[in-house]
Formats: structure tokens, C-alpha cells, sequence
């Protein structure tokens, strides 16, 4: 069975017990989440709102870094959903998950997962702030 066990990038609301669904695993003694919310500041910016947009080729890249985390760790199942078009403050972002043996390698592979997310994954925010102006996160 492939432990990749979701990867996907929806314009729909996320679930938190999906992703812990999609890596439940008799064999996993630890199981490390990490939910990504749209927060209300930025840089001591009052953030009223914002929206991702995502390249074509962002779930396969997802796919890829899901593929290079489930090589580096004794994963028994992995698992990563991001959002994308306008969120609301408080939405989720982006929901990860890995499982493992114990609890050490879990952390270590969901936070290896997320931040090789965020660097690799061609997904961009666009915040609008309260004083009228806006910023591209991530678009270089």
C-alpha cells in the first residue's frame, strides 16, 4: 500500500479529521499533525484577508515532497491538503500529517513535511491589510 494517503490542493474547506483519517495506521505509534490558519496580522499589519493561487504543477510537486519526506523517515503514512482561493481569517491553510513508529520520527517528518511544502510547492498568498494595501508571499 503507498503511503502517500492524500495529496491534494482544493479550493474547498479543509478537515483536520480527514487528514488524521487518511493516515491512520495499526503500525504507527505517533501520528504529528500541523494546521495552517489564515491569521488576523502579518508583520504587525492588521490582515483582513487573503487568497492562495497555486501553478499547475503544484500537486505533482506536493507528490514529490510527500515522496522525499515517506524516504527520509520510517513513515507509514503521509498525508498533505492545501487550500487555495479566498480565505477568511481563521480558515485552514494547509493540513499535514505523518505517522510513524513513535512520536520522534513523526514530529521530525511533519515538520520536515511543511517546510519542505512551503519552500518547494508552487502555491502563493495574496494578503490584503486594513490600511488598503496588499502583498505576494512567495511569489519570487
Amino acid at each position: 500500500m503507498d503511503v502517500i494517503r492524500l495529496a491534494e490542493i482544493r479550493e474547498t474547506a479543509l478537515s483536520v479529521d480527514e487528514v488524521l483519517a487518511a493516515v491512520a495506521d495499526p503500525g504507527a505509534g505517533g501520528t504529528a499533525l500541523f494546521v495552517g490558519t489564515v491569521r488576523d496580522e502579518d508583520h504587525r499589519r492588521a490582515v483582513t484577508r487573503l487568497s492562495y493561487s497555486a501553478h499547475p504543477t503544484a500537486v505533482e510537486t506536493l507528490r514529490t515532497v510527500l515522496e522525499k519526506v515517506a524516504a527520509e523517515f520510517p513513515v507509514r503514512a503521509i498525508a498533505a491538503v492545501h487550500r487555495v482561493g479566498d480565505l477568511e481569517i481563521g480558515d485552514l491553510a494547509v493540513v499535514v500529517a505523518a505517522a510513524c513508529p513513535h512520536r520522534a520520527e513523526a514530529f521530525a517528518a511533519c515538520r520536515t513535511l511543511i517546510d519542505d511544502l512551503k519552500a518547494q510547492v508552487p502555491i502563493w498568498k495574496h494578503q490584503r491589510f486594513t490600511d488598503g494595501d496588499e502583498e505576494w508571499v512567495g511569489a519570487n
